[in-house]
């Protein structure tokens, strides 16, 4: 009998990597039962559908354009950004505090209704129409993403895992943006930008049938609407600081964005650049749930503004004219932005979800959701501007990191009397880690 040959040898160790690869991907899908999981094929199709959008459209935007007409292009489309929380915001927290078990359907028809613009924009991409097929976007965009945040705590249950749950759906999104975001851009450079709006539809239409498949929600009815309900007063600080973390993120990345773009760096490196950020928050979203395991949610916030602070001023040292230099500092002003900023978010997130209750966290995370956005629109549009130089704008970023960071430990040290009257309609407090406070970092 003739022996193993080495090319057979070669297929079965490719083969067994493979496998070894797949059953660690479904494993991510499976820790916290079928309903999870189906959250998370929704959200990782939704990812791709969202990667393809923002590949195929980079060129129309940014690069193919004169600089001025790029800054005007990037600021109109910052403003739109604003768009879905003036308009449809109050309407969203309404319509999930009444009705509850309305996520299941608005994740479906934020999938099929991006698909639908998704194909419109095949046709007015290189036109004004673009522009409000992009607010439909962002607007059915925010329908889902509030949805998903409301309805995980249902379908993880133990209050102490919510960092956890936000991170590995960080980590799905993430691998699943990044790798459906290679293949669209090698489609694009192949045949231009339908081919990246097609499968971005695709994507989107699968995400919503992943969506349906969620168990219907039973929520216990809490009596008549008694109005708003107001954030617990740590909510509300930690809001504050995360509210900062974005801030700076969106003044960071663009103000490095602008700077590459003037430099001629082109998409390969705006492509780096861009990468390094998601590879921070891929980090994090590994890191945070190992953190979450000795700390509240506090420190995780504190954590994140001192690595912003520290990442602007170090950038700011080594920043100089030549385009190598620039491009280096950006990239690991990217990855730090992107570990602060999912550092906090996923801090902030099982705080809230941890702290209110079922039919109460639609409108709380519209709210919350509203306050991040504005303040990563109002960074961001900071450096449109063109008066701004890079190494003023990066010393600036250091010094209000560590602002923010100064006034929310002192506001979180502050006694709480006036806090410590529980509130009637407050939901019950879960069991929480130890008393690891905002110092436990530091």
């Amino acid at each position: 009998m003739a022996g193993a040959t080495p090319t057979g040898d070669l297929g079965r160790t490719v083969a067994a990597a493979f496998g070894r690869l797949a059953k660690g991907v479904a494993a991510m899908f499976d820790v916290w039962g079928s309903a999870y999981r189906r959250l998370a094929e929704s959200h990782a199709l939704a990812v791709v559908g969202d990667a393809a959008v923002a590949v195929a459209l980079a060129g129309t935007l940014f690069f193919t354009v004169p600089a001025t007409d790029a800054r005007e292009n990037v600021a109109l489309y910052l403003l739109l950004t604003l768009a879905p929380f003036a308009v449809v915001g109050p309407f969203l927290g309404r319509l999930f505090e009444r009705m509850p078990g309305a996520y299941r359907g608005s994740l479906a028809a934020s999938g099929l209704g991006r698909a639908a613009v998704a194909l419109g924009m095949i046709w007015t991409r290189e036109s004004l129409w673009l522009f409000p097929l992009a607010f439909g976007l962002l607007v059915l965009s925010r329908l889902g993403g509030i949805a998903r945040s409301s309805v995980l705590p249902v379908v993880v249950g133990d209050p102490n895992a919510l960092v956890a749950a936000n991170a590995r759906l960080a980590r799905i999104g993430v691998l699943a943006g990044g790798i459906g975001g290679a293949v669209v851009a090698f489609l694009v450079a192949v045949g231009g930008p339908p081919l990246g709006l097609v499968p971005a539809a695709v994507a989107f239409v699968a995400s919503a049938v992943a969506a349906v498949q969620l168990p219907r929600l039973r929520v216990v009815p809490r009596g008549r609407d008694r109005g708003p309900r107001r954030l617990p007063r740590r909510v509300r600080l930690a809001l504050f600081a995360t509210g900062g973390v974005r801030f700076l993120n969106g003044f960071l990345l663009l103000l490095f964005a602008f700077a590459l773009r003037d430099l001629a760096a082109g998409v390969a490196s705006l492509g780096l650049f861009l990468g390094a950020a998601g590879a921070g928050y891929f980090l994090a979203a590994w890191a945070a749930p190992a953190i979450g395991g000795y700390v509240t949610e506090e420190p995780m916030v504190v954590a994140a503004l001192a690595v912003e602070a520290g990442a602007a001023f170090i950038a700011g040292q080594v920043f100089d004219v030549g385009s190598l230099t620039v491009l280096v500092a950006a990239v690991v002003l990217a990855g730090a932005a992107g570990f602060a900023w999912g550092t906090a978010k996923f801090g902030f997130d099982g705080l809230l979800q941890a702290s209110m209750p079922v039919d109460a966290r639609g409108r709380a995370f519209t709210f919350a959701e509203s306050v991040l956005q504005l303040a990563w629109v109002f960074g961001a549009l900071l450096p449109v501007l063109p008066i701004l130089p890079t190494g003023l704008g990066l010393a600036g970023a250091g010094v209000a990191a560590l602002v923010i960071q100064v006034v929310y430990v002192t506001l979180v040290l502050l006694p709480e009397a006036a806090g410590r009257r529980r509130d009637p309609d407050a939901a019950p407090p879960p069991e929480r880690r130890g008393d690891q406070g905002v110092l436990d970092l530091l």
